[in-house]
């Protein structure tokens, strides 16, 4: 009798299978037992009678409450009606822990209460079908960068100073000696990849210290950072587009079920099918000005509801570029036809996801580099092995930044980010 996962039943129909799993729900009719059984891959239906399995296992199931685990032996049938579409006729099985009192009971939770324990929480279907397309993200991702001849460089999670010049730092003792930092970004290490084999992605976590409370914010999240040498803005703003849109097609193909589970529109992740809108920070500005919902200032930053705005506007990923040098990070490449202009886009999701990438060409002459971190008052010795990239051998080189969990909230149509990280870290929660 072979072991079979339930996501494969459909290559089993009229054979009989062990399933190994745990009590999603159970109910109970005379002589009949319906289990919905899980066992991570998917849901099934179980159906023991009492005169096929025997008092013993029938009474077993009886007193298994949700989360008891098991195995199931039975027929596997096709039934349109069954949840997933097949149905177990069990014939045999056995309990290996009746489990009690299961603290997420079928009624409402509030979300503390769920992310205190969120280490059941994520045996929900909601939360199976998010983490489940979660993985398919990343698969799709690398794929793609493999694909197209990117090798994947790890970064470091300790580093002396900032990518950024933020303050959003957190400070690590480093055995005493010195004070380290968690990363930001891998961007500066995936740019000295990049000259030595030409196309690299880094793809790990990184953490920001901003004392955010808001949906879209994470204080630990994964960045996949993709870097490209002999490359402009205009080859990362087609990189950016062509992945995106290579992975919601992958998602569709590999997680539909996941995403009828979450009842998301399936025909707005349709709708993204390459030729995202482009518009610069200035056409941007002026449409917020005249918005009549918007608090826009000029020359600011766009903030998130800035974003919704010009986002709302169409059914694809909106392209923004070339915004003000005073609002970017040091290393961005000044506009050559305006220099308070740089040569960076981000890249907004519709539907409220805000912003999914942020990316730029890179200033690749030294001189301007050392004026830049000058300027931004940055301590020049931390940043002496970046500037060797630009003495020895430097080239136009690009590339971005792209955030795992947005993508991921956007996909899943779900409200709050938190739910798109296995164990969410966020500024008050740290547990478990």
């Amino acid at each position: 009798m072979p072991v079979v996962t339930i996501e494969d039943l459909s290559q089993h129909v009229g054979a009989t299978v062990e399933l190994r799993g745990w009590v999603h729900n159970r109910t109970s009719k005379g002589k009949l037992h319906f289990v919905i059984l899980r066992d991570g891959t998917g849901f099934v239906q179980c159906v023991l009678k009492k005169n096929v399995v025997g008092d013993e296992l029938f009474e077993e199931i009886g007193r298994a409450s949700q989360e008891s685990s098991l195995t199931l032996q039975g027929e596997v049938r096709a039934d349109d009606r069954a949840p997933g579409g097949f149905e177990i006729s069990v014939v045999g099985g056995e309990v290996l822990q009746s489990a009690s009192e299961y603290p997420i009971s079928p009624k409402e939770h509030g979300a503390d209460f769920l992310l205190s324990r969120r280490h059941l929480w994520l045996r929900s279907k909601r939360q199976w079908a998010i983490i489940r397309i979660r993985s398919a993200v990343e698969f799709a991702l690398r794929r793609f960068f493999d694909e197209r001849g990117f090798l994947c460089v790890d970064s470091p999670i300790f580093t002396p100073s900032a990518c950024e010049g933020t303050s959003t730092l957190f400070e690590v003792d480093y055995f005493g000696d010195e004070k380290a930092y968690l990363t930001q970004s891998g961007q500066l290490y995936a740019e000295a990849t990049a000259m030595a084999f030409g196309k690299v992605y880094t793809f790990g976590p990184t953490f920001r210290a901003e004392k955010s409370k808001t949906r879209r914010h994470l204080t630990e999240f994964w960045m996949l950072e993709p870097e490209m040498a002999y490359a402009t803005l205009e080859d990362v703003i087609q990189l950016s587009e062509d992945m995106i849109v290579a992975v919601v097609k992958e998602v569709l193909e590999r997680r539909r079920t996941e995403l009828e589970a979450l009842e998301r529109d399936i025909s707005k992740l349709e709708a993204c099918t390459g030729g995202f809108p482009r518009i610069t920070y200035d056409d941007a500005s002026k449409i917020l000005l005249e918005h009549p919902d918007s608090e826009f200032v000029e020359g600011d930053d766009f903030g998130a509801p800035d974003e919704t705005l010009l986002a709302a506007m169409h059914d694809q990923p909106l392209v923004i570029t070339h915004y003000p040098k005073d609002v970017k990070a040091f290393y961005m490449k000044e506009a050559p036809d305006d220099p308070t202009r740089v040569l960076a886009m981000d890249v907004i999701g519709p539907e409220g996801a805000g912003e999914l990438i942020g990316g730029s060409q890179r200033e690749e002459n030294l001189d301007v580099l050392l004026e830049a971190i000058a300027k931004h008052e940055l301590p020049m010795e931390e940043f002496e092995w970046y500037l060797d990239l630009r003495r020895f051998g430097s080239v136009p080189h690009a590339g971005f930044g792209l955030g795992l969990e947005r993508l991921v909230r956007w996909i899943t149509g779900i409200e709050h980010i938190r739910e798109a990280s296995p164990f969410p870290r966020m500024m008050t929660r740290i547990r478990p």
